[in-house]
């Protein structure tokens, strides 16, 4: 039922005039989603006060909102009532003109950022309703009023399900591919970090919020919960910032689907925080994140980090560095020209990360893991003791990844064994930080056994190799011009 009304919705938005690709659809589905869940969580609320015996329950949303009263009221038979739904200009102006105007004043009035009023105030500031027809939008409000949120079995579909429309996008090229981290990725790198509930965990590039939905998921199973530890992780467990309205926005709604009710994601620009004034209660227990690849950040940025450069995910390196408290534990994604780019900036990061973490384990991907087919590794590494030996491992396939081929949890299960010992294979292998160049502390993966080297060239070879490819051009043009001749 659930991915039948998600076809109905993304077929009903294709033929409107506001909504022109697979992000606009996800965007619009997600504030028209949030505001059933909101009505369902209502109505929960009001039964849990009936059955606590209070004899009253304030509502979040005013009358004139509430779901039941403006998107689909319903005749006492439970059937929608036409004479009274709004369609047409009518519907859209009300949703522009009134409904969202009224939702973004929450931000102001609610008590704290951790509430849901807040959550509501935030998200209706960054968006707008883009649907220009109402004869759509209502279309879509009956498809969405036949979901519910109420038990964990729907939410847990209708999260899967978001999930994919997730992928979707980060599948529909464009900037699209910067909300999507391969699940299967980022089950692995919780299972490895293993955080524990009690502790914080963190992402400051939370996009999505995959990594800490997983870790929500991972925390779940990972014992019986009682009624503290369900306290625990919905309010003390789980913090974000996100940059990109939408991705904000999709970070927040994912995570509500997984059953975090007011999610600790903020939206704001990480990298604008100065790292010196990051104090000791603003640190975390666990950094989960994979920071945008090849950003470049503005000079007023760079202040705010002692090693400057215009790379994005060198600065959020330091910032997690920075964020993470003594005997923390981290798994970041990032490009793996990082373990061997020669400019200053790098060689310092990786000299901040090698003296101040013990970056234990380093997890070499192979191409196509991000559909933009970009070359990642996974540092794994705990603060508070400088590193002696680090442990690499090779992923090797036998097989080309792509859209139809993504790499599985499977392929990865043989990393997560090994690298509770650590132990060397044909895959595998470890370096003494003692041996490295103390100049560059390039850190290059190297396979001492056979594996697939990557061997990175310097940009002047590749130029002149470039330049003899032209000249080589020139001449099979002259001989076929001398042929035709």
């Amino acid at each position: 039922m659930f991915e039948q009304a998600f076809k109905n919705i993304d077929d009903t938005l294709w033929k409107d005039a506001g909504a022109s690709n697979e992000l606009d659809y996800v965007e619009q589905t997600s504030w028209i989603l949030f505001l059933k869940y909101l009505e369902d969580l209502e109505e929960d609320r009001l039964d849990e006060a009936a059955l606590a015996g209070k004899d009253s329950y304030t509502h979040i949303i005013a009358n004139k909102f509430r779901w039941e009263n403006w998107a689909v009221p319903k005749t006492p038979d439970g059937k929608i009532d036409h004479n009274a739904a709004m369609t047409g200009d009518d519907l859209r102006d009300f949703v522009n003109n009134e409904l969202f105007p009224y939702l973004k004043k929450f931000k102001q009035s609610a008590e704290s950022s951790d509430t849901i009023e807040y959550k509501i105030g935030e998200i209706f500031s960054e968006l707008k309703n883009k649907i220009q027809s109402g004869y759509t939008l209502r279309e879509i409000l009956n498809i969405v009023d036949g979901l519910r949120f109420k038990s964990q079995k729907e939410k847990h579909e209708l999260s899967h399900l978001y999930e994919g429309k997730i992928k979707n996008m980060g599948n529909a090229g464009r900037n699209g591919g910067e909300y999507y981290t391969p699940r299967s990725l980022i089950k692995t790198i919780v299972k490895v970090v293993a955080p524990e509930i009690g502790e914080t965990i963190y992402d400051g590039a939370v996009g999505s919020a995959g990594f800490l939905v997983e870790a929500f998921e991972y925390l779940k199973k990972s014992r019986n919960l009682s009624t503290q530890d369900i306290e625990i992780l919905q309010k003390k467990t789980f913090y974000g910032k996100e940059k990109k309205s939408l991705a904000y926005i999709i970070g927040v709604m994912n995570m509500i689907l997984h059953g975090i009710e007011a999610p600790n994601i903020i939206h704001t620009n990480t990298l604008a925080e100065n790292i010196s004034d990051i104090q000791e209660k603003d640190r975390f227990d666990v950094i989960l994140a994979n920071p945008p690849f090849g950003g470049k950040e503005r000079k007023e940025v760079q202040q705010n980090f002692p090693i400057k450069t215009g790379e994005t995910a060198l600065l959020f390196l330091q910032h997690f560095i920075k964020s993470l408290k003594a005997g923390g534990k981290a798994g970041i994604v990032i490009k793996n020209t990082f373990l061997s780019n020669t400019d200053n900036a790098s060689v310092s990061v990786r000299k901040l990360l090698l003296e101040t973490c013990n970056l234990h384990t380093v997890l070499d991907l192979p191409a196509k893991v991000f559909q933009a087919g970009v070359k990642t590794i996974v540092l794994f590494f705990t603060k508070g003791e400088p590193t002696k030996n680090v442990w690499f491992y090779q992923l090797n396939l036998d097989r080309n990844l792509g859209k139809t081929n993504p790499l599985s949890e499977k392929d990865l299960e043989k990393f997560v064994e090994i690298q509770k010992t650590k132990d060397d294979s044909e895959n595998s292998w470890s370096i003494q930080v003692a041996d490295l160049n103390q100049k560059t502390f390039d850190l290059s993966v190297r396979n001492p056994n056979g594996g697939d080297e990557i061997i990175l060239r310097e940009p002047k070879e590749i130029l002149e190799e470039m330049k003899k490819l032209d000249q080589e051009n020139v001449l099979i043009l002259k001989e076929i011009e001398n042929i035709i001749h």
